[in-house]
């Protein structure tokens, strides 16, 4: 499956830089949005709430950002009212057990996934896309 758009929310740029090269190479989307502040994200995502063709396909999110982290992003992201299937994949060096288990009780969070992304883990976020639509 190939996605339209995706955003990646990390604030760490070097990260950032490293997944979308990854992306690129595997032709995992047509198009990457970065945001190195999530609230950012946040106001694209109500901007275009109902235009679904703006909307990303996927999100991979980092956890540990300042300002506002990937808990909070989540919590904000379950409050709006977009109708469009978006898939979130938390992408994270946390090794924190309650980080995991934290993960799970957001039914919208569809795996937590160790930095750094691979072609491997790429391939994985893809066969669980297709095994959601």
């Amino acid at each position: 499956m190939k996605n339209k758009l995706i955003y990646i929310i990390d604030d760490d740029k070097i990260s950032v830089k490293l997944m979308s090269i990854i992306i690129s190479k595997n032709k995992f989307c047509e198009e990457i949005d970065p945001f190195y502040n999530p609230q950012f994200a946040l106001d694209k995502l109500k901007q275009n709430y109902d235009q679904n063709e703006k909307l990303p396909d996927v999100i991979l999110l980092d956890l540990n950002m300042p300002i506002m982290d990937g808990w909070q992003f989540l919590d904000e992201f379950i409050q709006l009212q977009i109708k469009k299937k978006i898939s979130i994949f938390m992408i994270t060096s946390s090794i924190d057990p309650f980080d995991i288990e934290m993960a799970k009780k957001y039914s919208i969070v569809k795996d937590f996934i160790m930095k750094p992304i691979t072609a491997e883990k790429l391939n994985k976020i893809c066969t669980l896309i297709d095994k959601i639509n």
